[in-house]
């Protein structure tokens, strides 16, 4: 399924997100060189409606066209035919950031040739650029403790995530290689998103190593993933909607990296339904109880706890999740292996 090109095709630079088919076969991974030679590793449109990365990776070929790029940049550009429609991804696919880990489609192993060959150009960090559906702040994920994860992280916003589930995430799999980050970059096609990805990607690759001393603690608020909450495939939902089993608020999203205390009402459950969220926690276990109650037909926080991309987009519900639930954490203790 992959094309791996050494230079950049013609007419590549001049294409849209919905245009790139026309320009690519399919899933292509491009190498280019620059002064410092192990490459900056840059993944765009793993998911077909997610266009920001593809705009600002734009954005950075054009600064440079002509010139030598201060470091090798390696860029894996996704899922084209899902970015033709601006789908997420195509119902025959898989989804394309939850592939980087196992086999068993043509898709797992694409991941794993992109993965053997930045293994074997000793890539110096891994960036995986993506949007949400829902209202969200800047932030950065990281799939592993260290100092130089969370410097590379709190190099684009002092807002980070430590996310261990997925494990099949492309940066969970660099996460092996390299220090690795996902940037979440608000909604698509903001101009804001472009430019502070553009920006964080030019810092990264002049770069000339990424510290492993600690960072201040003052400079980064590290929130630890702990669960996800899905809608059951039988239970009818919606937005605003009162005739659903489980009725949210049409403004859901408003909810998305705020502190939540216990009793906080996150929906209404239509009576005599039965209708529940599901809730896993990282083991894999139903952990529903630990962070909802239901209390007269509605669902309400159990204990504090911090949403995030909480959407109302009912299509990417049913794909992914409501949300995920966050709490702070504290990396210092961690890192001491408390």
């Amino acid at each position: 399924m992959l094309t791996v090109l050494d230079d950049l095709p013609r007419g590549l630079l001049d294409a849209a997100p919905s245009q790139l088919h026309e320009v690519l076969a399919g899933p292509t991974l491009i190498h280019l060189p620059g002064r410092r030679n192990e490459p900056l590793f840059a993944a765009a449109l793993l998911h077909g409606n997610e266009t920001t990365g593809w705009l600002a990776l734009r954005a950075l070929l054009q600064k440079y066209a002509g010139r030598t790029l201060p470091r090798a940049l390696s860029i894996f550009i996704g899922n084209v035919a899902a970015a033709r429609i601006g789908a997420r991804q195509l119902a025959s696919q898989p989804d394309y950031n939850r592939i980087w880990v196992g086999d068993g489609t043509p898709e797992h192993a694409m991941a794993r040739q992109v993965l053997d060959d930045m293994r074997t150009r000793e890539v110096f960090a891994s960036i995986d650029l993506h949007n949400n559906t829902g209202l969200n702040p800047h932030y950065a994920i990281v799939s592993r403790l260290g100092h130089a994860f969370f410097q590379l992280a709190t190099l684009f916003q002092r807002t980070v995530v430590y996310s261990r589930k997925p494990d099949t995430t492309l940066t969970h799999a660099f996460s092996a290689l390299c220090p690795a980050v996902t940037l979440e970059c608000g909604l698509p096609g903001g101009a804001h998103g472009t430019a502070h990805a553009l920006e964080y990607m030019d810092a990264c690759l002049h770069l000339s190593h990424i510290p492993e001393t600690p960072v201040h603690g003052r400079d980064m608020d590290l929130f630890h993933s702990v669960a996800v909450v899905r809608v059951p495939e039988e239970v009818r939902f919606g937005f605003g909607e009162t005739d659903a089993d489980i009725q949210f608020a049409p403004d859901l999203d408003r909810l998305n990296f705020r502190e939540l205390a216990a009793g906080v009402r996150l929906a209404r459950v239509r009576p005599g339904s039965g209708a529940r969220l599901e809730v896993w926690n990282e083991q894999g276990e139903d952990a529903h109880a630990d962070y909802f109650v239901i209390e007269d037909d509605e669902i309400r926080v159990a204990t504090p706890v911090m949403p995030a991309m909480l959407t109302t987009q009912a299509d990417i519900v049913r794909l992914d999740c409501l949300c995920y639930l966050m709490q702070r954490f504290d990396w210092h203790e961690a890192l001491r292996g408390g």
